[in-house]
């Protein structure tokens, strides 16, 4: 035998399956033919069952909606599920809450945005066990169509928002799959504070909260916060306008800081620098000079403070006003006051629900305030503050401690969570700060205070060029970077002032809440860039 037959012929061997290959491949085979086997059965069964299920057509998965066709078919509102409704048949679409299969029906919590009803469906002449079968297979957070029969019910649902009645489903349909696990359950995100500690339930930490934001926002207290928060939106607007301001929007990319700081965010921009807006504060007051006499602006505002409390974010949303006066700033702050009592009460009169929902979760006392509002001077907090115990001097800013313990004693004298501190001392207030006349050492400056916490800072501004420049000088600012903001005030300036809200700070506070970022959506702070 030559030498390639050779190799030819131990080639063979090599590829020659051992007993244990065979074996192997044999068991696989069996494997295969009895995985094809049950398959065929399920499939026969399935037909079986199909042609046995006489509700086959009353569920199940439609195509994706493609907006293939328009439905003439109206959608009613859980929310709008009341006994006047009793007897109707009507659409729903919700999401699946939760689902509890018992015998030959299946319990239902359909919920849609912070409202949720009972659904029920039940083998009976409109629905097959097949189809109670499904419903109860569904998986949780997965959208649904569901034609139904309101009905009222004698025992109130105190699990639901629509306590009065139920549906007695007739057709479902899912719309939208969600997949079987989910990285958090929305019951655990809304148990109260410590509840779950004591009986050994889960409790969600703000971390993962925040990893799947998209499923903590659809808790109800998430609903409710959010909702509440637009409420704030609107109300300054609406307030606003009523009272004769303009809305205004500033540019966020600057070329100098805006506060004068060095708390700013640098960007590239094309061959050189430039910042993300600490404040609109610069460009408020050039339209003031422009002759608009009352602006505000609502947009995001940056700071680059590495300070990972609960109330501090490095973008927030700003609420600022600006407004000329006549002869005093207290103009300012009246008109500033006033805004935001004029919220207060559009809150407390349109947003019960919101804030009953928030306080299932978070309780708290409900927010006091008084009209006309509260204002002390920066000296007699301080004395205050002195007569508690507290060593600071008369110059001094207030610490995050200071500012809360002067709030409970505010409160515990007025009895109000909502008060202004006016006239604070020069030396911590921005460049751009009129300083009092009578006294040097103070300022023409006011901050705003919600359950003893700012949520304004404000001032009459400097409306002097010359004076302006000399206080830039003072606070070591490059005169260059910010020539345009000086030479605003050269043509002949009113008397004006104004100040800065934080959005997320007046949600967190009004309701009582203890972080800020429970009132931002997306938040973002130091150790925070997603989602």
């Amino acid at each position: 035998m030559t030498k390639d037959g050779v190799q030819g012929v131990v080639e063979e061997v090599d590829q020659a399956p051992s007993k244990k290959g065979l074996k192997k491949q044999q068991k696989e085979a069996e494997k295969a033919a009895k995985k094809a086997e049950k398959q065929a059965k399920l499939s026969a069964d399935q037909q079986s069952t199909d042609d046995d299920d006489f509700a086959k057509d009353r569920y199940g998965v439609p195509p994706m909606v493609q907006s293939q066709q328009k439905l003439d078919r109206g959608l009613v509102r859980v929310q709008e599920l009341t006994p006047e409704k009793a007897g109707q048949l009507i659409w729903v679409r919700a999401r699946i809450h939760t689902s509890r299969a018992k015998g030959k029906q299946c319990f239902l919590v359909l919920r849609q945005q912070q409202f949720n009803v009972q659904a029920l469906v039940a083998v009976g002449e409109r629905a097959s066990k097949q189809m109670v079968k499904f419903a109860a297979n569904i998986n949780k957070e997965s959208i649904v169509d569901v034609e139904a029969v309101v009905k009222k019910v004698e025992q109130t649902i105190e699990s639901c928002s629509q306590q009065d009645v139920e549906l007695h489903i007739e057709r479902i349909f899912v719309i939208s799959q969600a997949e079987p696990r989910l990285p958090l359950q929305l019951e655990d995100c809304v148990r109260p504070e410590g509840e779950g500690d004591e009986d050994g339930r889960a409790t969600v930490n703000q971390d993962t909260r925040l990893d799947n934001r998209v499923i903590d926002l659809r808790t109800t207290t998430s609903q409710a916060i959010f909702r509440l928060q637009s409420g704030v939106c609107q109300l300054f607007r609406d307030t606003l306008t009523n009272k004769g301001f303009v809305e205004i929007q500033t540019p966020k990319i600057i070329s100098a800081a805006s506060e004068g700081g060095a708390n700013v965010f640098t960007v590239s921009y094309f061959k050189t620098s430039a910042y993300l807006a600490q404040s609109p504060q610069l460009y408020k007051q050039m339209c003031i000079c422009a002759d608009f006499d009352k602006v505000f602006c609502v947009g995001p505002v940056f700071r680059a403070e590495d300070s990972n409390t609960h109330r501090h974010l490095t973008e927030f949303v700003g609420l600022d006003i600006e407004l000329a006066f006549n002869y005093h700033y207290h103009e300012v702050i009246e008109s500033i006051t006033d805004t935001m009592v004029q919220i207060f009460k559009g809150l407390r009169d349109k947003f019960q629900t919101e804030i009953q929902t928030v306080g299932k979760q978070y309780p708290s006392e409900p927010f006091k305030f008084l009209e006309p509002t509260l204002r002390l001077e920066y000296s007699e907090g301080v004395a205050m503050l002195r007569e508690a115990g507290v060593e600071m001097g008369d110059e001094e800013d207030l610490s995050t401690p200071n500012e809360k313990l002067l709030g409970r004693l505010v409160k515990e004298k007025y009895d109000t969570d909502f008060y202004v501190l006016d006239k604070y001392p020069l030396a911590v207030r921005p460049f751009y700060t009129m300083p009092d006349p009578n006294d040097k050492k103070y300022s023409n400056s006011y901050d705003m205070f919600m359950r003893g916490e700012e949520i304004l800072s404000g001032a009459q501004r400097i409306h002097d060029a010359q004076l302006l420049t000399e206080r830039a000088m003072h606070h070591n600012i490059d005169l260059e970077k910010i020539k345009s903001y000086i030479d605003s005030f050269r043509y002949g300036a009113p008397p004006h002032g104004g100040g800065g809200i934080g959005l997320e700070r007046v949600c967190m506070l009004y309701l009582g809440l203890h972080n800020v970022r429970q009132t931002s959506m997306f938040p973002r702070d130091p150790k925070r860039l997603t989602p």
